[in-house]
């Protein structure tokens, strides 16, 4: 009768059960129990096949492709890489030992591991593991020095092997320290950033990608909440999806000290997910875990593997990151599909590509109606419209307050929400006091949402705090690094503050992260135009017409190319434009930008009253915007700033032009 002990190793019950032992441990191989002190430790499955294997051929090298054949046969579908650093990992804490200072088990970079503690047996219990069986059932081969039965030691060998087990345990208490002096490595620091990279599907059906990937989000959405963390979000992260990129490469990309990695595999009602630590800098494992749960119980089960991880890297968590950690967000696996599928098009800020993410977030709703984020998502999509003149800010503003309602009347304690109510604050209603309230709610009840602090940078902008707005679109950029929105908004952060030259080396960048990204060329064309460099600018904005449609676009082209030289085009955009206006909208803002390029204050003038009417949301920008300077000694413009609420004054940030800062009101 024969017993297994899990895949490739197998053993006969009527053989007695023998003992090896090495330092305070005792491993019974046919019976697959390891004991510390006599008490037996809690291992099983892979890594204690994993233990059998190295004590097979202690002092050997045992490489990676047969730890492969033997544990994890052909027919066997699996992550091997993950799964056996995850087996490793998990013994190695049971040993109490380190990949860094091994005592026990020392990794062969690129080759496999190596047992390297003494190991001991009574003569009578000579090592007779049985020889692994491949996957086709067949006896492994083994090494021909392998083969020969272990010689019996003589007394005086026992006692010499005992006295350098002695000495080496009283090295390897100083081994870690020597070990970094050798290499000239500091002691790692403390990990206060890292990413969760995208979980592996291991189920092997691609209907499974959107389960796994609403996984991965709730646990990076949990550790979004703990304030003392920077996280990245997941428009960088996912960039990383099936790269193959080493780890190390991806924290320097990302400027982080932790990557969290793993996989998720379902199967009916079950899931297991399986979640590694790694400090990336120094490729250094610091945790890993494997749980199983019924699915009723996952969204318990994404909170947990937050708090574990908050527990192993040691944050200094306040009440409030403990409530965020602890948090669980319901969502339909078929809902957030939708609702991810309509986040991605919503970063593309392009009239058509919004539209279409409004049809996957109503989709989203329509499986799930008390999906507040999917509300939230609709009123992303209707502030942007609006925003780039894409549709009248009478319909675009009011449609997105509904859905903020909604979403707040379901959750009030989302961040993304908040935000969005502080746009709708900031640009419609032209409530300072409200916009930047909201704006630091937001950011209270999650530090790490990128696009709180990036929107909130933009306000500001608009009241004239250019220092602290260039800090918080930096901050925005430090959680995204990736998204092509916060990277060109932070050109633009410098526009406004007349810094030019830094404008010009923000966009720059923003063109590189995303060339077809038409926002990137345009704040880089705006940035030209204030420094002199016209034909530069005339080529940027051309650029950014034609990657992103729009009278947006169109005045910014205008009002170069009267600068330029060339007029006449010019005056041919702006009567396009007037054209425009009247089968589709077209914000008064645009066109008094185009008016102001030609030298026609007065129609300036009457256009930004008008804009002021149709609640335009630009117009917020017109106390800080360089190209209305010309009008900031006239006596209209002064008064149209007060009926916004800003006020002008003479500041030294603004060289030969006029600052504002909000009106006190009562």
């Amino acid at each position: 009768m024969k017993s297994r002990m899990g895949n490739g190793i197998t053993a006969r019950s009527s053989v007695p059960h023998r003992v090896i032992r090495f330092g305070p441990f005792e491993f019974q191989p046919d019976a697959g129990e390891l004991r510390k002190h006599g008490l037996r430790v809690k291992l099983r499955g892979q890594p204690i096949e994993l233990l059998a294997m190295l004590l097979r051929r202690p002092g050997e090298p045992v490489r990676r492709g047969e730890l492969q054949r033997l544990l994890w046969p052909a027919d066997t579908y699996v992550d091997f890489e993950h799964s056996l650093n995850a087996a490793m990992k998990r013994l190695r804490a049971a040993l109490g030992d380190s990949a860094d200072a091994p005592r026990f088990i020392e990794t062969l970079a690129g080759r496999g591991y190596r047992f390297i503690a003494p190991v001991s047996q009574p003569a009578e219990e000579a090592p007779q593991i049985p020889p692994p069986t491949a996957a086709n059932g067949k006896p492994e081969p083994v090494p021909e020095q392998e083969a020969k039965p272990a010689a019996r030691r003589r007394p005086g060998l026992w006692t010499a092997a005992a006295a350098g087990f002695v000495l080496l345990v009283l090295v390897a208490m100083n081994f870690a320290r020597l070990r970094e002096v050798v290499r000239g490595r500091a002691s790692p620091g403390p990990i206060r950033s890292l990413v969760v990279l995208p979980l592996a599907n291991l189920s092997g059906d691609p209907d499974q990608d959107y389960f796994v990937e609403g996984m991965t989000d709730a646990l990076r959405q949990h550790l979004e909440g703990v304030g003392s963390l920077r996280v990245i979000s997941r428009t960088s992260s996912i960039h990383y999806r099936g790269s193959g990129k080493p780890l190390p490469d991806i924290a320097r990309e990302l400027n982080v000290d932790a990557v969290v990695d793993g996989s998720v595999l379902r199967s009916g009602d079950r899931v297991r997910i399986n979640v590694e630590l790694i400090q990336a800098g120094v490729d250094r494992h610091l945790w890993s875990n494997s749980y199983e749960r019924d699915l009723r119980d996952v969204l318990v089960l994404q909170a947990e593997v937050a708090q574990r991880i908050a527990e192993e890297i040691r944050v200094t968590l306040t009440p409030q990151d403990r409530a965020q950690l602890a948090r669980v967000r319901n969502s339909d696996p078929e809902a957030y599909r939708a609702y991810s599928d309509g986040r991605v098009f919503w970063n593309k800020r392009n009239e058509q590509d919004l539209k279409k993410a409004i049809g996957f977030f109503q989709l989203a709703l329509d499986r799930d109606p008390d999906y507040a984020l999917a509300y939230d998502g609709l009123a992303d999509c209707w502030l942007p419209l609006g925003w780039y003149g894409f549709v009248p800010p009478s319909e675009a503003f009011p449609q997105a307050r509904a859905a903020i309602t909604k979403a707040l009347g379901m959750d009030d304690s989302m961040a993304e929400t908040h935000t969005s109510l502080a746009f709708v604050n900031m640009y419609y209603d032209r409530d300072w006091a409200g916009a930047e309230r909201e704006f630091r709610r937001a950011i209270e009840l999650n530090p790490n949402y990128a696009n709180g602090h990036h929107w909130y940078g933009e306000y500001l902008s608009l009241v004239g705090r250019h220092a602290e707005a260039v800090a918080e679109s930096q901050r925005a950029r430090e959680l995204d690094p990736l998204s092509n929105i916060i990277n060109a908004w932070v050109s633009s952060r410098y526009f406004f503050a007349r810094q030019y030259d830094k404008a010009i080396e923000e966009g720059r960048n923003a063109v590189q992260v995303d060339p077809g990204f038409g926002p990137a060329h345009l704040v880089l064309g705006q940035a030209y135009e204030q420094k002199g460099m016209l034909r530069e600018a005339v080529t940027e904005f051309e650029t950014a017409s034609r990657l992103a449609a729009g009278s947006m676009y169109s005045a910014s082209l205008a009002h170069a190319l009267v600068g330029a030289g060339r007029r006449s085009e010019a005056l041919n955009l702006l009567e396009v434009l007037r054209t425009t206006a009247k089968r589709r909208f077209v914000s008064s803002y645009d066109l008094a930008i185009c008016e102001m390029g030609m030298g026609n204050k007065e129609q300036t003038l009457d256009l930004l009253n008008a804009a002021v009417q149709e609640h335009s949301p630009r117009v917020a920008f017109i106390g800080v915007e360089p190209r209305f300077d010309e009008l900031r000694a006239d006596q209209r413009f002064a008064a149209l700033l007060r009926s916004l609420g800003l006020q002008s004054e003479a500041s030294p940030a603004f060289p030969g032009a006029q600052s504002h800062r909000l009106e006190q009101r009562p």
